[in-house]
């Protein structure tokens, strides 16, 4: 349960809500050396003012790849080079993509209640399964599954925390 709150977290970090954070990048793959490697193993993403990000490009031969592979991303981001420095300024949301990316956050959560969810089930199947080898009574088996449905609603409650935070956030002018 634990990981399907990070991983909100992390997919949460990856959404704009008009201010630049390097969590925007964190998605984005680079085709460099042969492959597809991630943005941070190519370059340093800093955040030199508020409505705009950089990437100190380590190898200048990347610098193309780097501006490509952004552009690419769907994120909506249009970045300039500059030596081995790609400038990315992260322009001002519109109501119609504030109410987009509000709908993607709602579909993160809910992707994550749905794992939260799935772990319960896995935990109730254990719990059946102690009850029908006799490790455990009747009782026991009340009891552990009232823990496991509130340790549930808990992370569903916390999921439901998060996403009113970032509803607030995206939908901040």
């Amino acid at each position: 349960m634990d990981g399907a709150l990070e991983t909100l977290r992390r997919d949460f970090a990856g959404l704009r809500s008009g201010r630049a954070s390097p969590a925007l990048l964190e998605p984005v793959r680079v085709e460099a050396y042969g492959g597809e490697v991630p943005l941070g193993q190519v370059g340093t993403v800093a955040v030199p003012e508020a409505r705009m990000l950089t990437v100190q490009v380590w190898d200048r031969t990347l610098v193309g790849a780097v501006e490509r592979a952004i552009r690419d991303a769907g994120l909506g981001l249009n970045p300039a080079s500059d030596g081995q420095t790609v400038r990315v300024p992260i322009p001002m949301l519109t109501q119609e993509r504030r109410v987009e990316l509000a709908k993607a956050a709602g579909r993160y959560a809910e992707n994550s209640k749905i794992a939260v969810r799935g772990v319960r089930r896995d935990g109730m199947d254990q719990i059946k399964g102690f009850e029908k080898k006799g490790e455990i009574s009747e009782d026991e088996v009340k009891d552990w599954s009232d823990v496991v449905q509130k340790l549930t609603d808990g992370y569903v409650k916390r999921i439901d925390e998060s996403l009113a935070e970032k509803d607030r956030e995206i939908k901040q002018v």
